[in-house]
């Protein structure tokens, strides 16, 4: 096993992303922990709130909340499902990721390591992080700031012996009776007898040590991912502009498909709520639903729909927070990679489905659609627009359906494109005229029907023609028919 320790010193101030610096958190009259313009003027973690006002009387204070550091917690969890589903949350402040079976498919540990590094700080959290066999190794080494990983555990005693005490989370009682031992680092306390220290600190501490060396068991309960995602996020500074949202929404979704890739799932729907400042509080909230053509958990498709909508969207006040919610996660187990390194998306990386998406954003629902086919004769009437689908895990254009379970029943061919009303054409010498005489390649194929709507108001009617496939002098393959009135040109092929 290997394990990930990100221990979130700052998590106390970090959740507070608002308030002015220089900023404080304090908890019962005392510092907690300062920002850096703060820090550099004296303030430090233990100081009494009269002495760090005394320092800086500017100082921006707010009270240390732990049900937003739980939330915070629970958020960053969810976005670590990127990178395994083997997680345990130990509040406040440390997350414990088993990254063991995560090495191959992120290119190693190393890679790995600084991908979750990276990846918190764009979360917003400035974590320490260790990696190690064990969890208790992983969360000492984490808070000792230790961040070079050991892999190995035979290194356990070495890398564990060098840290000091005073950076660990000993109880202050056991800090005390080790440094009377004439103990400063690790190192000291391992060297001594285990019986005298059970005597001397009880027998939890000396199994606290061996779990962390690996000499005993460690189970951890695991962190349970919520049945439905619900995060809110609150803005370092109030904006009115829509497209300025994209950075912290893109955070929302990065919690939002490592939620769903620990779950191996998808979404085909989400729901961005953008609330509105405390003076625009009695305007109701506005909110932005995106609607996805398939079920997935790509977050570049996410955050590029995201910014395709957010540059029309109006907004009506400043926003001061952001929300995101997915109720109806649907099943979408991982797909396997091309024999040859194609990207799985298609061509470019941009799947048929992400491209409907764009264009339904840019140029609304109503403009782009698929066809279903109906069961009529009449070409004008023998389709109708519906929303379009494409199954989950297609490619290719000629899946792109509404109605997969009718299949085309027309007896001759159809043209890509039928012009939405039949133009007539000139006859010469018994021949249609197109740009010049067409000459006709298959036909003729007579449709005759209609007649049930003939006395409806703007109804197509009865119809009798014989339809023809002709390609004219520039050889354009046409669509054409001959009734009573004449010859039509109806539509155009490919």
């Amino acid at each position: 096993m290997l394990w990930l320790a990100l221990y979130l010193s700052r998590l106390p101030l970090e959740v507070f992303p608002s308030l002015p610096s220089p900023k404080a958190i304090v908890g019962r009259e005392r510092i907690v922990v300062a920002d850096q313009a703060a820090t550099l003027a004296g303030v430090l973690p233990g100081l009494r709130l009269a002495e760090a006002w005394a320092f800086v009387p500017t100082l921006a204070v707010q009270q240390r909340d732990f049900a937003r550091e739980q939330q915070a917690l629970t958020r960053l969890a969810c976005w670590a499902g990127g990178f395994t589903s083997e997680i345990c949350c130990l509040p406040p402040q440390t997350l414990l990721l088993e990254v063991a079976g995560s090495l191959r498919l992120f290119g190693g540990a190393t890679a790995l390591f600084e991908g979750v590094v990276s990846g918190c700080a764009e979360q917003g959290f400035a974590p320490q992080a260790a990696l190690a066999p064990t969890p208790l190794a992983a969360q000492w080494l984490a808070l000792a700031g230790d961040h070079e990983p050991c892999l190995d555990i035979g290194e356990l005693p070495l890398r564990l012996g060098r840290l000091p005490l005073a950076a660990l989370d000993f109880s202050p009682q056991n800090q005390a009776r080790l440094g009377s031992f004439g103990a400063r680092l690790l190192a000291d306390v391992l060297a001594l007898p285990r019986a005298g220290l059970a005597r001397r600190l009880g027998a939890g501490f000396v199994a606290d040590l061996a779990r962390a060396l690996g000499d005993l068991p460690d189970p951890r309960a695991r962190f349970v991912f919520p049945e439905r995602f619900a995060e809110r996020l609150e803005l370092p500074t109030r904006t009115d502009n829509a497209l300025a949202l994209g950075f912290a929404g893109g955070r929302l979704i990065a919690s939002l498909c490592g939620w769903l890739a620990a779950r191996a799932e998808g979404v085909s729907e989400c729901h961005f709520e953008f609330a509105h400042e405390h003076s625009a509080r009695r305007r109701s909230s506005t909110v932005l639903s995106l609607g996805l053509s398939t079920a997935t958990r790509d977050r570049e498709r996410i955050s590029r729909l995201l910014i395709e909508r957010l540059q029309r969207l109006q907004l009506t006040a400043a926003v001061e927070s952001i929300s995101l919610r997915a109720e109806a996660p649907e099943a979408l187990p991982g797909r396997t990679n091309s024999l040859f390194g194609e990207r799985g998306e298609g061509a470019g990386g941009e799947s048929l489905a992400a491209l409907v998406e764009r264009l339904q954003a840019r140029l609304g629902s109503a403009s782009v659609h698929a066809l279903a086919a109906v069961d009529e004769h009449r070409p004008e009437n023998a389709s109708r627009p519906v929303k379009p689908a494409l199954p989950a895990g297609e490619k290719t254009a000629a899946k792109l359906s509404a109605a997969p379970d009718l299949s085309e029943k027309a007896s001759g061919p159809r043209p890509l494109w039928l012009l939405a009303r039949p133009l007539a054409l000139r006859e010469m010498a018994g021949r249609p005229q197109c740009g010049g005489s067409l000459r006709l390649l298959a036909g003729p194929e007579r449709i005759e029907s209609g007649w049930w709507d003939a006395s409806e108001p703007a109804a197509l009617g009865d119809v009798r023609r014989d339809y023809f496939v002709a390609i004219s002098m520039r050889n354009e393959w046409l669509w054409i028919f001959r009734c009573r009135a004449g010859w039509f040109l109806h539509g155009v092929f490919a």
